[in-house]
Formats: structure tokens, C-alpha cells, sequence
């Protein structure tokens, strides 16, 4: 798994859409698209949550971004 691919996760994972991935990553947003339907694919994951949670389950994701807010 690259750089890019895992930016992807983390910004999936953050809650970004396609889009916005797109324009964080600079590249367009089909190139998103198609990288997501694949690492769905490698990931064994059925839909976009299913794909967060599989990368976190894998210790992909940035830690910033694994950490859980304390609560108030």
C-alpha cells in the first residue's frame, strides 16, 4: 500500500467525500473513485464505512486520526 493510498484512508475515515479527497490529494476525483472501489477491493470491504473500519482494524490510519475525543 502507497502514500497516496493511505492518505486516502485517512481522509476517508475523517469523513471527507470523494471530492475533497480529491482536491487534498491532487488528483481528480474519478482517480479517487477508482482508488477507493480498489482498496475496497484489497480490503475486502462492501461499502465506504465498512473500508474505515477495516483500515483502523489494520492499524492503517494515522494515529492522530484512530484516537477516540475524550469525552466532557
Amino acid at each position: 500500500m502507497d502514500a497516496i493510498d493511505r492518505k486516502i484512508l485517512n481522509l476517508l475515515y475523517a469523513g471527507l467525500n470523494d471530492a475533497s479527497i480529491a482536491r487534498r490529494c491532487g488528483v481528480g476525483h474519478r482517480t479517487i473513485q477508482r482508488k477507493v472501489q480498489r482498496l475496497m477491493e484489497r480490503l475486502e470491504a462492501n461499502g465506504r464505512v465498512a473500508l474505515g473500519a477495516r483500515a483502523q482494524e489494520l492499524g492503517l490510519l494515522a494515529p492522530s486520526v484512530n484516537k477516540v475525543p475524550e469525552s466532557r
